[in-house]
Order: C-alpha cells, then sequence, then structure tokens
C-alpha cells in the first residue's frame, strides 16, 4: 500500500526532527525516527499546481506544460488541468489494481473533466483549490485576470492588501471555498458539492477520518492514499482541539493538527496489521509563505528564501519515508525529490515507469541503506531553469530575494559548506563553475519544453482584447 501526506507550504524548519523548538510533532519526529528523513529532500516547484503537478506525474513542469509564466498557479474557474497523454501515479497504480483515493486539496484543475477521479483517483473528498481563493468581497477571478492582462499593478496591489488583513484573524466565510466529494462508480462519475463555504477550522479532522475509512474498507487489497492538506497554507486554521495550544500561535496550532492527523492514519494502519505492508511517504509542496506573513507563516531555518523562489528556502523542504520492518532507519543526506516518489512507488508496485518521466527509483536507499542515486538537481520557477545543483555545488542564474533578476554571471555555492547560501565562490573555484555550466548545457538537451498551460487563460484574454485597459 502506498499512503502520501503532502502538508501545503509547511517550511523546511517546522518540524521537531527537522529543528523547530516551539511546534510539536510527535508522530512526524517517530516517523523520522523509525524511518528515513532526508535532509536534501526537492520538490519540483517553489509554488502549489506545478509543485503537485511534479509529484503526481514524476515530471518536470516544463516538460508536463504544467507552470505558466506569467500565472504560476492554477485559478478557480480555470478550464484546463493535467494534459489527457500524461500518465498519473494514480493511473498508473489503478492499473494495477490498485484502489485509489484522495482527501484534500487537488490545485490541478477545478472544472469537473479535471477533477482528481478523471485522473485515476476512484474517490475524492477535498477542496479544488488554496484556501485563500475565492476571495468574497472583493473581485471575481475574471475581473483579477482582466487587471493581471493589462498590467494595472495599482488595483491588483490594493486588491491583495484587503486579503492579507485577513489573514490576521480569518473566518471561514471570507473565502468561498467549495468542498466536494468525487466518485466513479461502475464507470459512471458522480459528483457532489458538499458544503460552501468550507468550515476550514474542521477540514483536517475530516479528511483524516474519510481516509481512515477509505483504508478500512479497502484493507484486503492494495490502495494508494493521497492526503493532500490545506494547512498551513495561509490563512491558516485548526480545529477546537488544537486552536491557541501551540507555543507557535496559529501557524503552530494548525502543524500540530497535521501531526495528529498522521498519527491517526498511523494507528488505523497499525490496528488494521497493514503497516508492514504499507510504505508511507510526509512531505510539504514547497517552502513557507514568508512573504504573505513573516509571523503568521512557516520557518525555512537557516536557508535562504522561502515560497516562489529558487533559493533552498523555496524547494528543500522535509522528506519522510516510514515502513516498518522494510525501510533501513537512518538520516539520508543525498539528494531526492519527489520526481522520485513516482519512480519508486512504481518500482514497488511493479508497475512500469512511464518513459517520460523524470525521477529515479529511490529503493535500494530506502531498503538496504545504499548511496542515493540521483547527483543533480534542476530548479524551476516559471518556466526557467533559476539554478542547478550537482553533488554539493549549486548554481544560481538569477539573482534577488525572489530570484527573478537574471544575473550577468552566475553564483556558485557550497552548500555543504553554505547551507545558507550567503558566500559566492564562483571566483575561487571556476572548476566547479565549469562544470555545473556544462552539466546544465546537458540537462538542457536532454529537456523539452511544453507551452504553458497555466496561462492559457491570460492569453485568451489578451487575444480578444478584454485585458485592455489603464
Amino acid at each position: 500500500n502506498i499512503v502520501i501526506l503532502f502538508a501545503d507550504d509547511l517550511g523546511y524548519a517546522d518540524l521537531g526532527s527537522y529543528g523547530n523548538p516551539y511546534i510539536r510533532t510527535p508522530t512526524l519526529d517517530t516517523l523520522a525516527r523509525e524511518g528515513q528523513r532526508w535532509t536534501d529532500f526537492y520538490v519540483g516547484s517553489p509554488v502549489c499546481s506545478p509543485s503537485r503537478g511534479a509529484l503526481l506525474t514524476g515530471q518536470i513542469s516544463v516538460r508536463s506544460g504544467l507552470y505558466g509564466r506569467k500565472l504560476h498557479v492554477m485559478h478557480p474557474g480555470d478550464s484546463h488541468g493535467i494534459p489527457e497523454q500524461t500518465v498519473t501515479l494514480a493511473e498508473a497504480l489503478k492499473s494495477a489494481g490498485y484502489r485509489t483515493g484522495m482527501f484534500g486539496k487537488w490545485h490541478l484543475g477545478d472544472a469537473p473533466e479535471n477533477y482528481p477521479t478523471r485522473n485515476g483517483f476512484e474517490y475524492w473528498y477535498g477542496v479544488p483549490y488554496s484556501n485563500d481563493m475565492d476571495f468574497v468581497g472583493g473581485m471575481d477571478v475574471d475581473e483579477v485576470m482582466q487587471l493581471l492582462a493589462s498590467g494595472q499593478r495599482a488595483k491588483l496591489a490594493a486588491l491583495w492588501g484587503k486579503v492579507l488583513k485577513l489573514f490576521e484573524d480569518p473566518k471561514s466565510e471570507y473565502w468561498n471555498i467549495p468542498l466536494y466529494r468525487s466518485q466513479l462508480i461502475d464507470g459512471e462519475y458522480q459528483d457532489e458539492l458538499v458544503e460552501r463555504p468550507i468550515d476550514q477550522p474542521t477540514f483536517t479532522r475530516r479528511i483524516t477520518e474519510e481516509a481512515q475509512r477509505f483504508i478500512r474498507e479497502n484493507r484486503e487489497q492494495p490502495f494508494f492514499v493521497y492526503l493532500p492538506y490545506s494547512m498551513p497554507h495561509l490563512p491558516v486554521f485548526a480545529s477546537d482541539a488544537f486552536a491557541g495550544k501551540s507555543l507557535r500561535g496559529p501557524y503552530g496550532d494548525s502543524v500540530e493538527e497535521i501531526d495528529w492527523s498522521v498519527g491517526r492514519i498511523r494507528k488505523t494502519l497499525e490496528s488494521l496489521g497493514i503497516a508492514d505492508n504499507t510504505l508511507v511517504f510526509f512531505s510539504s509542496d514547497n517552502g513557507p509563505w514568508q512573504e504573505a506573513s513573516t509571523f503568521g507563516a512557516g520557518s525555512a531555518g537557516v536557508l535562504r528564501g522561502n515560497k516562489g523562489t529558487v533559493w533552498e528556502g523555496g524547494v528543500r523542504v522535509p522528506g519522510i519515508f516510514w515502513w516498518p520492518e522494510h525501510v533501513e532507519p537512518g538520516v539520508v543526506s543525498d539528494i531526492g525529490t519527489t520526481l522520485d516518489v513516482f519512480a519508486t512507488v512504481l518500482h514497488l508496485a511493479g508497475v512500469p515507469t512511464p518513459p517520460d518521466a523524470d525521477g529515479v527509483d529511490l529503493t535500494e536507499t530506502l531498503l538496504d541503506g545504499a548511496s542515493g542515486p540521483r547527483s543533480e538537481m534542476p530548479y524551476y520557477h516559471k518556466g526557467q531553469l533559476k539554478a542547478y545543483r550537482k553533488g554539493r555545488y549549486k548554481i544560481v542564474f538569477f539573482g534577488g530575494d525572489r530570484t527573478e533578476t537574471e544575473l550577468p554571471k552566475p553564483l556558485l555555492y557550497d552548500l555543504h559548506q553554505d547551507i545558507a547560501e550567503r558566500r559566492d565562490i564562483s571566483e575561487t573555484r571556476p572548476d566547479i563553475l565549469e562544470d555545473l555550466v556544462k552539466a546544465v548545457e546537458n540537462h538542457r538537451e536532454q529537456i523539452t519544453i511544453a507551452d504553458p498551460i497555466f496561462d492559457r487563460r491570460l492569453n485568451r484574454l489578451s487575444a480578444t482584447g478584454q485585458g485592455t485597459g489603464s
């Protein structure tokens, strides 16, 4: 069985096992101690939709097209989703006889034809996008798109300021988020709107209970459970049992409830006697959203940068693998990514990995403690290769706090000696710089760049003239 638990905007240093002294995460810390805790684990993108796309397709975002140069994530009302020809992890496992269930946030297309149930999941209970979307009392999404298309940044900034203010004391009714239940029964799709707006404080508990039920009902056959939380993405919420309990405030409350959720999943597996036949993986979709709130968001610890950047704080995340009596316990400091989760899971399930997948199989590292097979890591954001890692070294082509400005010459960092990316060694180690430049050239030769799917809506507005104005 496969269980993937995916937090939203959780920072690298937001768990006890990754150094946080104020957020209590005993369940995850135990999984990290009993399983493998990866220190150099990455996601495919520093923002939500392309990161989730990379996890579920095993492809770099520019290969799958699940990215945007103008729109970084998907938005309510988008008419597109995962390309039909792209094989998802759920589709591959379903073809091998797995029952497939998803519980939580999707964010890869909110039209019915793009729901999780149209992408390999037989059951989905969750929300279609981030919990800060569908802002009540502001402009609708089409109006925002028109402002973006016409470059009216002042109006956009004013609107964003109103949203940020609501993060300070959030209420569920501020965001008109829908909760859906979608099922594939006897070849027919059944889609139900359960609630709108969703009661956000109870969402973590409810998706946990739904996942527990699914596991119990399908314990006699292999299953794939994907549980992507909507927390601790701002605005943060927690149920009454956790609100006001964490030393880290509301943000810590939401993380501690996720830890409780992980504990419930573990106990369910153990009570059914199937824990030793279940690989559990926990991570986050990207780094903490500190741009929105330095106080209310998470922490990347000593890492530089945060969500939306290709500094380590934007893309390096917790990576915990747990499988009793199978995973070799320990701390792994080799490079791993969510792209590799795709390849590893399919190998363990006996399913051929699609030839266009970008991940590598981590099975020997997980089961035997062998050295990790991955030596290089590309850092893509908004369709651009902004940085690249080979071994302990990282080359950066775009600088500034948000890595938006193309540099006249690249920077070079030794991550083993300078995890905070503060000391550029490009001048003193030209040999290493040259080696990484060659590695980048080789990578570019092997990657095919697809058109950005997320930009289609904005491009249509611009083409029809609906985005013109002042």
